[in-house]
């Protein structure tokens, strides 16, 4: 990973609570609806996080900028023998992009991921979207091949080998 500023005094990253749940959904409707289409996985995370990612040993971040929720990041536990977690919905606000809050949110879910014993994260993205592409390989993403996706826009699939990092 590239030596970044990993806080700033005007944004900070907390768990999620219910109290961000609208924010959750819009954040990742806005990007998704922008490139793509809703499909039905992203209808059931973003509907209900509580059930398709909480309750099931996921985590959600979110980023306040004035306290204000601008960007979010989620973990999602994977049934996978190869990877632990999927780092998923990750997006940023248009008025709060260009601030460093995807990588902040990055740094903060990849700590977070081990902290609670996550060896292999897993991300599924396309490459339209270039600065998310940029970041992930700065966060130190590798592309891997042939995993198999529930979402049609996926065209690049990555992981992060935890036991790697400092």
């Amino acid at each position: 990973m590239e030596e970044e500023k990993t806080e700033r005094k005007d944004i900070i990253i907390v768990a999620y609570e219910m109290k961000y749940h609208a924010a959750f959904k819009a954040i990742n409707e806005e990007w998704i609806s922008t490139h793509f289409q809703m499909e039905q996985e992203d209808y059931n995370s973003l509907e209900n996080p509580q059930e398709f990612i909480l309750n099931r040993g996921g985590k959600i971040l979110v980023a306040l900028l004035n306290n204000k929720p601008v960007g979010v990041c989620a973990l999602i536990k994977m049934k996978d023998s190869e990877y632990d977690f999927e780092m998923a919905k990750m997006a940023v606000s248009p008025e709060a992009r260009g601030k460093k809050i995807g990588w902040l949110l990055g740094i903060k879910i990849i700590e977070t991921a081990k902290a609670i014993g996550a060896k292999t994260l897993y991300l599924e993205s396309n490459t339209i979207l270039k600065p998310a592409i940029s970041l992930y390989y700065k966060l130190g993403f590798e592309k891997i091949v042939e995993q198999h996706t529930a979402y049609k826009r996926c065209n690049i699939q990555m992981k992060l080998e935890l036991n790697n990092l400092k």
